[in-house]
């Protein structure tokens, strides 16, 4: 079976899975009092094209053989980040759930490691609506899994996929993403909160607008006095090309030419403030160190 970009997009939860892993290892740094830890949700699949096809192909072949990357096929983590203070528990997305791909939806079995229960989230706060960040947002009875947690999402995000235009609007192939996400944001329309770009939204979590992938996506910034991380979604989607070259365009973005400005300010703004960041698609755990190199950049992982 050619596993092409349209058949990725199109029925993700048929995809035949080529390479089983087992379970990544987690990240974790302080954020003063605080605890940022990154819990797998698994990995994905992807058709290397996903990414790769609007790239100039004589200058990303080289590219991908210094850094050992396949054209073909990527095999993505999916790193869920949870910040953990004396006063809540946050999870930033949720995962795939059992729906997406068999090899994603490990998020319960993560938090159950590190010896938390679905009952001690406090907030759930959305980064995007896309399939490994909200699907599994319910559990077996269709209802939020997180119970006991407020739910948050950029108002601009959340308008994007409540328009009843959008999946017709989106294309065929990412159709199924709209409708998914609907259904899941119908599940929390009476107590959800929605927030817009520059506020700080918990104590010491503060929002900031990073459009392109979707059209609401946001990143946050976590700080406690001069210690801080950049938890980044999926506005820098992986630590090979977009590190190395954060201008060029990416398939994965529904605005590609908008997601690579937002990079290329995303990479100003990290490097400016000197902060770690979590990435849901970055190597190793999700969390790390970004480094200008001869080459673009270079995204140095916690556990190394």
């Amino acid at each position: 079976m050619s596993l092409s970009r349209r058949t990725f997009l199109s029925g993700c939860a048929a995809l035949p899975i080529s390479v089983q892993f087992g379970q990544f290892a987690m990240a974790e740094i302080p954020i003063g009092k605080g605890t940022l830890t990154t819990i797998s949700d698994g990995h994905l699949t992807l058709p290397g094209g996903f990414v790769f096809d609007p790239m100039p192909r004589e200058k990303l072949l080289p590219l991908l053989e210094k850094t050992g990357v396949s054209e073909k096929t990527l095999t993505p983590e999916c790193n869920v980040s949870l910040y953990q203070d004396s006063q809540n528990t946050v999870l930033f997305d949720v995962g795939s759930g059992p729906d997406f791909q068999p090899s994603a939806g490990k998020l319960l079995e993560g938090l159950e490691h590190v010896g938390v229960a679905p009952e001690d989230v406090t907030h759930v706060i959305f980064t995007h609506a896309h399939p490994d960040h909200i699907w599994g947002l319910l559990d077996d009875f269709d209802d939020p899994l997180f119970y006991d947690a407020t739910y948050m999402i950029g108002r601009d995000e959340w308008d994007y996929w409540w328009d009843p235009e959008t999946v017709n609007k989106i294309g065929e192939a990412r159709a199924a993403m709209a409708v998914g996400a609907k259904r899941r944001l119908e599940a929390i329309e009476n107590s959800v909160e929605f927030f817009r770009d520059g506020e700080e939204i918990l104590p010491g979590i503060q929002a900031v607008s990073t459009p392109g992938h979707t059209p609401g996506h946001m990143s946050f910034e976590v700080r406690e006095g001069s210690n801080a991380a950049m938890i980044l979604g999926d506005a820098i989607g992986n630590d090979h090309i977009a590190f190395l070259r954060p201008e060029w365009l990416s398939g994965s973005d529904q605005n590609a030419e908008l997601a690579a400005a937002t990079r290329t300010a995303l990479f100003d703004r990290i490097i400016a403030d000197d902060v770690k960041i979590a990435g849901f698609h970055l190597t190793g755990g999700g969390i790390g160190q970004v480094e200008t190199s001869s080459d673009g950049y270079r995204f140095i992982p916690e556990n190394t």
